[in-house]
């Protein structure tokens, strides 16, 4: 019965996860691997070998998926976009930073792909990548903690007893009446602010090295634009006087030899912004507060004016792969 249902043909939404995961992996892969020949410390070298190696044999995988039924394997990024030998264009604190972001977002997506799967044989992949997600995800902070760059959220104090909301004044946050904020609200404020900080800096280094002026100019935007998202949460962080994470601009070197294609460096910006509005849509949904509101739409309008320019340049410079689509009946009707 098993086999059977391994046989059923791919849902829409099945074909849709697996092309994503292996054209976000692929890109995801190739900066992995440039990584991994810059880095000089050995421990964080070898978590970067071991996601070399995992991807290695997800890909293989979801290849053998798509082929199975017919559908064309994504170009995605390959050799071609890596330029080997390059200068190094970021530290190795920064890398290991940057293999932790990179994690929570394949935690994440493989529970999204895990959600839409029926097949079993599927299931049971999404589990494994699932675990291999995981495994990264605690070495890399185990990695963090132990070298003293792994900055944790807020610390709060506990009240003598549970509370309940008593006054409508509990969701002001204008001028300066707003009350302090809740711990459910700087779950997703950090979380934001993280990789906000991550999307700068990455925007910073790319700027540097790409070829393009077009693209340069759209990397300084987004550098700008992750900047104010930055400010923007910040402040409401620093009105209750709590910590923010640090920024990690020094953590990128001057360097202007680039190591990848200008495909790559925009994909891989446009892909940040385009994540990032999902999850500045789930604090959104948890703000309680008007200011966090306000400030949340204003953040999230932005995105959605700087992922239409990203998707402008993607399409006139032919970099946009495209995923399969749903059958057009009248273009069949016409072939008989």
């Amino acid at each position: 019965m098993d086999k059977d249902k391994n046989k059923l043909k791919l849902t829409s939404s099945e074909i849709g996860s697996l092309w994503g995961e292996y054209v976000n992996g692929t890109m995801t892969d190739i900066v992995n691997r440039y990584m991994f020949s810059i880095i000089e410390d050995e421990s964080i070298k070898a978590i970067f070998d071991d996601a070399i190696k995992t991807f290695e044999k997800q890909k293989k995988q979801i290849a053998t998926f798509m082929e199975n039924d017919g559908f064309p394997v994504p170009i995605g990024f390959t050799e071609s976009d890596l330029n080997k030998g390059s200068e190094r264009l970021f530290t190795d604190i920064f890398c290991l930073n940057y293999l932790h972001i990179m994690t929570l977002h394949g935690l994440l997506g493989h529970t999204a792909s895990l959600s839409v799967s029926v097949r079993k044989d599927l299931r049971d992949f999404y589990d494994s990548c699932d675990n291999d997600a995981k495994r990264m995800y605690h070495q890399t902070i185990e990695l963090m903690l132990e070298k003293g760059i792994f900055q944790r959220d807020p610390l709060f104090y506990p009240a003598k007893n549970p509370e309940f909301v008593s006054s409508q004044d509990f969701k002001d946050g204008l001028l300066g009446k707003g009350r302090r904020l809740a711990a459910t609200e700087i779950i997703f404020i950090s979380f934001n602010l993280k990789k906000s900080v991550m999307a700068k800096a990455l925007s910073i280094g790319f700027s540097q090295v790409s070829q393009s002026k077009e693209v340069r100019k759209f990397l300084e935007d987004t550098e700008n634009t992750s900047d104010s998202q930055v400010q923007s949460l910040s402040k409401i962080m620093h009105k209750d006087n709590l910590p923010v994470p640090k920024s990690m601009e020094t953590e990128v070197t001057a360097s202007t030899d680039s190591p990848f294609s200008d495909k790559l460096m925009l994909y891989h910006i446009g892909f940040l912004f385009q994540t990032a509005q999902v999850y500045q849509g789930t604090g959104l949904a948890s703000a309680m507060r008007t200011d966090l509101v306000t400030t949340y739409e204003g953040i999230i309008l932005k995105n959605l004016m700087v992922t239409k320019k990203w998707f402008n340049i993607m399409v006139k410079n032919k970099w946009l792969e495209q995923p399969p689509l749903a059958p057009n009946r009248k273009e069949i009707s016409k072939e008989k």
